[in-house]
């Protein structure tokens, strides 16, 4: 690897990344006691079938656990039919999209962690009239390896929001409308 890139350089490239029309993303306030430097965002489908958090921290001694000194940490969470739920295999297909997201971006990584959970809902009693409902979480994280390709684990973060949440992928060569949503 060539050099490091500086934590405000990462972040003026995450800043300049451009999203489909559907996601809405914004910059949040991050989390300060877990790393010298942080970053955080959400993204929303504007449906709201699938919500995101995405936070970067960058500790230049790096942390025990983490295997460098940059973490990715991420949560998705989307709507899912009852049926796709309750198939015992989607845990592994949840987990099986971040892995093939973080390919596709052709992101570098170690140390990848995380949980899978599938949760079904009824509703009794008072709120028994509330139909039911079924999502899919992902919370995982993992460790970049090249400060260059930060980015692209952020573009790959929102690749899995779009898998989870049902969107269409678009089609090789198409370019998404022009949008650069994240807002301070």
């Amino acid at each position: 690897m060539a050099g490091v890139k500086n934590f405000d350089e990462i972040l003026a490239d995450i800043r300049g990344i451009t999203t489909r029309a559907e996601l809405i993303v914004e910059e949040i306030p991050a989390p300060q006691k877990l790393a010298p430097f942080a970053f955080a965002m959400t993204a929303d489908t504007q449906d709201e079938i699938g919500t995101a958090r995405f936070v970067l921290l960058h500790d230049p001694a790096g942390q025990e656990g983490w295997g460098g000194d940059f973490r990715c940490v991420t949560f998705v969470r989307a709507e899912v039919d009852q049926e796709m739920a309750s198939d015992p295999m989607v845990a592994n297909v949840g987990w099986s999209w971040l892995i093939e997201s973080l390919d596709k971006f052709e992101c570098a990584y170690v140390q990848p962690s995380g949980t899978v959970t599938r949760v079904a809902s009824s509703s009794f009693g008072t709120l028994g009239e509330r139909a039911d409902d079924s999502e899919l979480e992902v919370r995982a994280s993992w460790t970049p390896t090249d400060s260059f390709a930060i980015p692209n684990n952020v573009r790959a973060w929102l690749d899995l929001l779009e898998r989870c949440a049902g969107l269409e992928p678009l089609p090789e060569g198409v370019t998404p409308l022009t949008r650069s949503n994240l807002t301070q």
